[in-house]
């Protein structure tokens, strides 16, 4: 008994480790989106003169865009039922969806950068600005580093199948890409809904 017990302090468990890393990692990314957040509320109302949210969102595109990311919560949840049946192609098919999702979302959201830099509206133009593009880029910057880990675990699922291993890192992505869908929640509402208000 004294010998089993020895052994599981010499031999930890490795994957709940690494779940337990990546909950430490998230809460930072909360501190971080906070403070974009509080940066955004405190400077919203300081256009230097030029257009303000009213003016520059047209929030069509923006409905659109949060119900594809969204429905990639909802594809991302099939996968993980998926997993837990054993269905390794079911597993890989709607994480496949779910990273297209991502990426229709990122492409929308590039169109909107774009769009509005042609109408003169830079991060230079207003602290605005730069407080929208700061808090909306970190979205998109971690969507697009979702999506990109999201393709590394299918590559790994196709390989391996479903392990303890495969079934960590399905876990943990799906734990972010949730995350990342409550953060544009707050992101739609914050700064669209209450801009265009």
């Amino acid at each position: 008994m004294a010998q089993s017990h020895a052994e599981r302090h010499e031999h930890p468990d490795l994957e709940g480790m690494r779940t337990f890393g990546f909950w430490i990692y998230l809460m930072t990314d909360v501190m971080i989106f906070g403070t974009f957040f509080a940066t955004y509320i405190v400077l919203r109302g300081n256009t230097n003169g030029g257009p303000g949210p009213a003016e520059l969102f047209e929030i069509g595109g923006i409905i659109a865009s949060t119900f594809i990311l969204l429905t990639s919560s909802y594809t991302c949840g099939l996968a993980l039922l998926a997993m837990h049946r054993g269905n390794k192609q079911g597993l890989i098919n709607w994480l496949g969806i779910t990273a297209l999702l991502g990426a229709i979302f990122i492409g929308m959201e590039v169109n909107e950068f774009t769009h509005l830099i042609h109408e003169g509206a830079t991060m230079g133009t207003s602290a605005f600005l730069s407080a929208f593009y700061t808090l909306v880029g970190t979205h998109g910057l971690h969507v697009l580093i979702g999506l990109v880990w999201m393709i590394a675990v299918i590559m790994q699922l196709a390989k391996r199948g479903i392990t303890p291993v495969t079934k960590r890192k399905v876990n943990v992505i799906s734990l972010f890409w949730h995350f990342l869908d409550v953060v544009w929640i707050f992101v739609f509402t914050v700064v669209y809904l209450m801009g265009v208000s």
